[in-house]
């Protein structure tokens, strides 16, 4: 695939994309977060790029949505669908579904939607997926305790490519490994000519580094994991509550995380803690034990009654003693308790090992002073060993962990992607149960065979000119669905709706570009039975607002010509089209726009109170079909939301002076005209003017 010619991707961006290490595989798929995981290519723009790379797979030219209204239609049913999305990655990757005229598009879209809509949203599920969202690059790791060697210029060059993380030096013989020993806590050879060579310190020799970094750098696993734990820990929530099937071993993966800290190092290991301990409390704890040491001794000597001859005092002055040579004349044992109860103090202060505590003892020598100091050297030597020892363990425990964990990565992001894809599934069966809604069947030849290999029977329906809905109810009302009339519509070819206003005839136009809109994007209908050809392009024009000036006009009628041309394969909703100009000329321009609709073969519902009017100046038998009002309630109107075939329907000021003429005729019937009244032969005046 040629990333550039994609829609919407240029030199920048397919150079940012190429850096993927599937782009294509993630562009097919539709798979947003992955292409968000490239450089500079936000999550939202991630979107668009997959929805242009569908269109280029399916070479879509786009378009479906030919007019304002039909673009509004497809949002407001795109927000629906988010609304009912737990992720912001599910919300974002319903964007890749967009109403294609392409079968190919249409029939992958129905795919996936045939699947969401068998998906249980369960309570649990939706919390888990409240955890989840796509995994992150934890950043540049860098490790500077390591360090590679080697004495070839050209796998220095490969080291350096291969294990950024870690520095890489050049060396020209054993001397060289020696040298950077002394200032790297571990040293890694990876030429095979250093094989068998002893040098002091931490190095060794790995030909095969390159080939498996994870050993080498077991930060580079456990820093991607680190990052990434509770998305994967929520992820595996989803797994194991939706029963789904993956690669991983939930149970593993669930102990490995739980032995790996949010810095990437090691947790839950008893040794390494001590030693971590150890380590940072060493000259804190060797400060408490000279302090144990000398309180003890001063106690000794403020308690010890010690008598000096003047020989002995005289003695002491011609040799230049002091009070050490007092304390280890008189006061040894004392002094030899002191020091004691400091090393004890520092071994289980520390928790020391046998072999730790024989170099901590050194700290406190056996010769007497006063007060008691620390000895520097054993001290230094028992910091290098505490902090050697750690770091050993802490690699050995990293390595263990990493080995544990990096055979997993590609299975964990699968992971995480299938729960992200789980939200935007559940999106769809929660959208579909809360609008009770089926899957449309297409049907595309004349012979009526549908997609699934159905054959539609009913002759009614005319499989190459319209749709046929059945119990349709608009998601585009603010109602509760119980307060919705369900509404049952069919069109074949060109036809006006007339109907009282407040009837419904918007709602309906409403009703049908969302289930076009919906089934041209593969996904379930608002409906209990739906069947459509398929459609090349949407155009649904909205009710204008006033009457438009000369230049708004012409730009209309120049827009209706084209679409008269082109529109073959269209479906044309309009809304009260007489509102551009005079109802006189109104009538005049509908009825040739429908003649020329007519002739090219397209399929058209036009909302008209001039239904009447239009028929008579077209020069073709154009259907008329009529949202009924059954009769005014209270003041208001009792209406048949279903459009009535082959019906011109009452206007609402027919239907009220009907009212009033009745009633007029029933007070007459009882007694004669009640005062203030109009006579019933006003209102029957009136009626006849509507026959």
């Amino acid at each position: 695939m040629d990333l550039e010619s994609i829609p919407g991707v240029g030199e920048k961006t397919a150079r940012s994309l190429a850096e993927l290490d599937d782009p294509e595989g993630a562009l097919r798929a539709g798979d947003v977060a992955t292409i968000a995981s490239a450089p500079g290519i936000p999550q939202g723009r991630a979107a668009r790029i997959a929805r242009g790379a569908i269109r280029h797979e399916h070479d879509d030219p786009g378009g479906f949505l030919a007019t304002d209204r039909a673009r509004e239609i497809y949002r407001d049913l795109l927000a629906l669908l988010a609304e009912r999305t737990v992720t912001d990655y599910a919300a974002q990757r319903l964007e890749t579904f967009y109403p294609s005229s392409r079968r190919s598009r249409i029939e992958e879209a129905r795919a996936f939607a045939a699947d969401a809509i068998e998906r249980d949203p369960d309570e649990t599920v939706l919390e888990a997926l409240a955890g989840v969202e796509p995994l992150e690059s934890p950043g540049d790791v860098r490790v500077r305790e390591r360090c590679l060697a080697t004495t070839d210029a050209e796998r220095y060059s490969e080291a350096r490519e291969a294990i950024p993380e870690l520095s890489v030096e050049v060396v020209e013989d054993a001397q060289g490994l020696a040298e950077l020993a002394r200032g790297y806590s571990t040293v890694i050879a990876i030429d095979e000519s250093f094989a068998g060579v002893t040098v002091e310190g931490d190095v060794r020799v790995r030909p095969d580094a390159l080939e498996n970094p994870a050993e080498i750098v077991p930060e580079r696993p456990l820093a991607f994991f680190a990052r990434n734990r509770d998305p994967i820990v929520a992820a595996v929530a989803v797994h194991r509550a939706a029963g789904m099937a993956t690669e991983c071993d939930l149970d593993a993966l669930e102990d490995a995380l739980s032995r790996l800290e949010g810095d990437g190092t090691v947790a839950g290991d008893e040794e390494l803690d001590r030693l971590a301990i150890a380590v940072d409390d060493l000259d804190a704890a060797v400060g408490t034990a000279e302090s144990v040491a000398n309180d003890h001794l001063r106690e000794a000597i403020r308690e010890e009654d010690v008598t000096i001859e003047g020989s002995d005092l005289l003695s002491l002055v011609e040799r230049g003693a002091g009070i050490d040579s007092l304390l280890s004349r008189e006061l040894a044992d004392e002094y030899a308790a002191a020091v004691d109860a400091a090393r004890e103090h520092l071994i289980e202060a520390l928790s020391l090992d046998q072999g730790e505590a024989e170099i901590a003892r050194r700290i406190f020598g056996d010769e007497p002073t006063f007060p008691v100091e620390r000895e520097d050297e054993p001290l230094s030597r028992l910091r290098e060993e505490l902090t050697a020892t750690k770091e050993r363990r802490a690699g050995r425990l990293k390595r263990d962990l990493a080995a544990d964990l990096a055979d997993q990565r590609g299975a964990v992001r699968q992971l995480v992607r299938d729960a992200l894809e789980l939200d935007v599934e559940l999106a769809v069966a929660r959208f579909a149960a809360d609008f009770d809604c089926t899957m449309p069947a297409f049907v595309w030849n004349s012979d009526g065979e549908s997609w699934d290999g159905e054959t539609a029977h009913d002759e009614r329906f005319d499989a190459d000119a319209g749709f046929e809905i059945e119990s349709g109810r608009s998601p585009m009302l603010d109602e509760p669905r119980s307060a919705i009339d369900p509404v049952d519509y069919e069109v074949s070819g060109v036809t006006l709706l007339s109907g009282v206003n407040s009837g419904g005839k918007t709602s309906t136009l409403d009703l049908v570009a969302s289930v076009v809109v919906l089934a041209h994007m593969g996904l379930p209908v608002p409906a209990d039975r739906v069947r459509l050809r398929r459609f090349d392009a949407l155009h649904y024009h909205a009710k204008t607002q006033g009457t438009l000036d000369a230049g708004a006009f012409e730009s209309t009628v120049r827009e209706f010509a084209t679409l008269a041309e082109r529109g073959a394969g269209s479906l044309v909703l309009v809304d009260e089209l007489e509102s551009i100009t005079e109802p006189g000329a109104s009538a005049k321009i509908i009825a040739g726009i429908l003649e020329a609709l007519s002739d090219n073969g397209a399929t058209a519902v036009f909302v008209s109170h001039l239904a009447g009017e239009i028929r008579e100046m077209a020069d073709f038998d154009v259907a008329v079909d009529g949202i009924e009002a059954v009769g005014l309630v209270d003041g208001e109107l009792e209406v048949n939301r279903s459009p009535v075939k082959d019906h011109l329907a009452r206007s609402t000021p027919e239907l009220i002076v009907e009212k009033l003429a009745t009633e007029a005729d029933g007070v007459a019937a009882n007694g004669g005209a009640v005062p203030g009244e109009s006579p019933p032969r006003f209102y029957d005046r009136l009626l006849e003017k509507f026959e």
